[in-house]
């Protein structure tokens, strides 16, 4: 069974860093493309991030782009999301889901969510 495990949320202050993990079980990562999405409350799902399985291509939305920075370690399955200067209005759930290529929109496993609080 296809798991994603995201971890690393919490509450930090505008300005502050928090990085993100989203760990597989169940299956080898390094065939797939992982995304990260985020949903505030009230507002739709928005995708911030994508790295591609093989690692060599990522992309960021305009929102994140500068801030965020997205990595991956098939050898600990697992992929990463830095955010360094986080604002308020990152406050949000952050998920990853494992796709086979960044903007599919097909995804084979989700993550829970972590939530990600920025306030002082």
């Amino acid at each position: 069974q296809l798991q994603l495990v995201e971890s690393g949320g919490g509450l930090v202050q505008p300005g502050g860093s928090l990085r993100l993990s989203c760990a597989a079980s169940g299956f080898d990562l390094d065939y797939y493309a992982i995304g990260w999405f985020r949903q505030a409350p009230g507002k739709e799902r928005e995708g911030i991030s994508c790295i591609s399985s093989d690692g060599e291509s990522t992309n960021y939305a305009g929102s994140v782009k500068g801030r965020f920075t997205i990595s991956r370690d098939d050898a600990k399955n697992t992929v990463y999301l830095q955010m360094n200067s986080l604002k308020p209005e990152d406050t949000a759930i952050y998920y990853c889901a494992a796709e086979p290529r960044c903007g599919s929109s097909w995804y084979d496993a989700w993550g829970q969510g972590t939530q990600v609080t920025v306030s002082s």
